[in-house]
């Protein structure tokens, strides 16, 4: 090679170098500008489908809620009712020993009939309670354990890009050490390996994540579908 080619390749490596090196400081400078005054990007995952899920399981679980108060206070006014229904059966009934005309027997029989009633009652609040409080509980769970894991996804989505960008900067500095034959190419070249095999760790991880969500979304609907027809 000629002392003018030499001179040319070097020439041609350092304008490289300086373009991969100003732009690199200008990803920084933005970024730190964006940080400062409040403008940097959430990293978040924001596909349509993603997002009416998200929407479907929060209005679901203020939905849940409203409906658990609801057959609470069904339950809670049929066991009240039954009670007083039993109380008041036992005082018509003893009422109905002070009197030995037909009036007593009256009172004796009515006692009766309310205490029919109030175990009546008292089954009805049993069958609300197990056809539709508990199985509300266990929706508001589920719907807890969906929600925990949008929230788990959300981390692992998070962790996927910011090492997509860790290795793109780190791609960055292994051309520079390419061209400038830096001593330093080998131990970057190992960081860079690592770097690729935590990230297609991270993205293996988040499609678990995802794959797991769906099958639990549709566990929960299959078993909400029975037990709705159970119920009824």
């Amino acid at each position: 090679m000629s002392l003018s080619e030499g001179i040319l390749q070097w020439l041609v490596h350092r304008i490289i170098f300086k373009l991969t090196v100003s732009r690199k400081w200008q990803d920084v400078q933005s970024k730190v500008s964006d940080v400062v005054l409040g403008k940097e990007k959430p990293v978040e995952e924001s596909t349509p489908e993603y997002e009416k899920m998200k929407s479907y399981i929060f209005e679901l679980e203020d939905h849940l809620a409203e409906a658990q108060k609801h057959a609470y206070r069904l339950v809670k006014r049929h066991r009240e009712l039954g009670d007083s229904l039993s109380e008041f059966g036992k005082a018509v009934k003893l009422l109905g020993t002070c009197e030995d005309n037909a009036l007593g027997k009256a009172f004796s029989e009515l006692g009766a009939k309310s205490e029919i009633i109030s175990i009546k009652l008292q089954k009805e609040a049993h069958h609300l309670l197990m056809s539709f409080e508990e199985p509300l509980k266990d929706y508001v769970r589920a719907v807890q354990s969906i929600k925990a894991t949008i929230a788990e996804r959300a981390a692992a989505f998070k962790k996927q890009c910011e090492l997509a960008e860790t290795i793109k900067f780190k791609e960055i500095d292994l051309n520079k050490y390419r061209l400038t034959r830096s001593e330093k190419l080998a131990e970057a070249e190992r960081e860079y390996e690592m770097l690729k095999a935590e990230g297609e760790e991270a993205s293996r991880r988040f499609d678990t994540i995802v794959r797991l969500m769906n099958e639990e979304i549709v566990r929960f609907q299959e078993q909400k579908t029975s037990d709705m027809g159970l119920a009824f």
